[in-house]
């Protein structure tokens, strides 16, 4: 029920701090001396705030609402209202590089997903704010910048050093269209850094050698659940992490699809589950069926956690296979080429499955339905395929025309 006034009027101190809730994530909180705030809760660029409308009685629980649809306003307008008061107040905003770029996280990550979110905001908050934070923005230096980024390399973080230099010349940027810098200053560090070893990752490809890769996962001794997701990766051939944090609530065994939302190309997708892949999931449902997660991490024994990518790749080096020979993303590229090369399946059947960016001739995307009942008999003819490797059958590659 919303709040009155009355029960605003009457609310008592306690022991502790407690809320009355109003409606909208607006609530009026008591404080163990009796005094009364207004509060809203909200969520923005996926973290939970809260902004202050004011003190009762000062504040009536009627201009309280009135704030309250004024803020959700302007967050329906990509604005935060706690940095709109903000800027408002002091009548200017900081020109600090930690200011500006949380200021462009809060602005620019609407639409990113969560997990894109949290690792942007992880490395600035690891790996820049500590060293360049809180230096106005214009007095920084490409050189200083240089600096900051060079502590990244020297844990032998490369990639990681060039996505902070990515994300710093978003940053700057952003103040330079806002009129807080004259320029892009990360534009002077372009080649400044290591180069980036952009070799594939390691995959089998070999009909001859994915025999003897799957006879060695059936063996694995190790972990069921670790065990039950090798044993399934080459049949769905997804992203690792797709694989890891499958959820039971987007499985459908009878119909024998998984569906769920492929966060690197912002589509749907469905994998068709092949008689193979049900009997993998149906002997893992009574383990982990009550939790959330397909595969759940074992430091977690309520599966509020999926599976990490390390126990995968552990799995795999404690079966012999090293990391210039194999890694988890290697069944991406060991399904796709042998489904052209060697089965002769068409193309863009695999390239759906493999939920890339496929486009029309018109370029638009195709939908998650698209060869549908196609892609349903090339996962079933595969995971025949895989069984007659693994049982170690003769196989003979197909000449593809053309």
């Amino acid at each position: 029920m919303p709040l009155s006034d009355t029960a605003c009027k009457n609310a008592k101190p306690k022991e502790k701090a407690y809320k009355l809730a109003d409606e909208k994530g607006m609530f009026l909180l008591i404080n163990t001396n009796g005094s009364k705030y207004f509060r809203l809760k909200y969520r923005f660029a996926g973290k939970e705030k809260v902004l202050a409308l004011g003190v009762y009685p000062e504040t009536t629980l009627k201009d309280a609402r009135i704030k309250r649809d004024e803020a959700r306003e302007q967050l329906a307008k990509g604005i935060d209202p706690a940095l709109e008061r903000k800027i408002k107040k002091t009548g200017a905003i900081e020109n600090t590089f930690k200011a500006v770029a949380l200021e462009w996280y809060e602005k620019n990550m609407l639409t990113k997903s969560e997990s894109h979110k949290k690792r942007t905001l992880s490395l600035l908050e690891r790996d820049l704010f500590p060293w360049v934070g809180g230096r106005t923005i214009s007095d920084i230096k490409a050189p200083e910048l240089l600096s900051a980024l060079r502590r990244i390399e020297s844990r032998n973080a490369i990639e990681t050093a060039h996505r902070a230099l990515q994300t710093c010349g978003q940053v700057f940027r952003y103040a330079e269209a806002s009129g807080r810098v004259p320029r892009d200053i990360t534009l002077a560090l372009k080649g400044a850094l290591t180069a980036v070893n952009s070799s594939n990752f390691a995959s089998i490809t070999d009909p001859q050698q994915v025999g003897p890769l799957l006879r060695a996962i059936d063996d694995y001794s190790g972990s069921f659940v670790v065990k039950c997701a090798l044993k399934i990766a080459p049949l769905v051939f997804v992203r690792p992490g797709e694989l890891r944090s499958m959820e039971w609530g987007h499985v459908n065994l009878d119909a024998k699809e998984w569906r769920y939302f492929v966060t690197k190309t912002e589509t749907h997708h469905i994998v068709p589950l092949s008689r193979q892949a049900v009997e993998i999931l149906t002997s893992i449902r009574p383990l982990t069926g009550n939790g959330r997660f397909v595969f759940p991490s074992a430091r977690t024994p309520n599966g509020s956690r999926c599976l990490s990518d390390v126990a995968l790749l552990a799995a795999l080096r404690r079966m012999g296979f090293s990391k210039d020979e194999m890694t988890v993303h290697g069944f991406r590229p060991l399904a796709r080429t042998i489904l052209d090369e060697v089965l002769g399946f068409r193309p863009d059947f695999i390239e759906h499955q493999l939920a890339h960016a496929v486009k029309d001739p018109n370029g638009r995307a195709y939908n998650r339905t698209t060869h549908l009942a196609d892609r349903q008999k090339m996962m079933q003819q595969w995971s025949d395929y895989l069984d007659e490797l693994k049982n170690g059958a003769e196989i003979i590659p197909l000449r593809k025309s053309g």
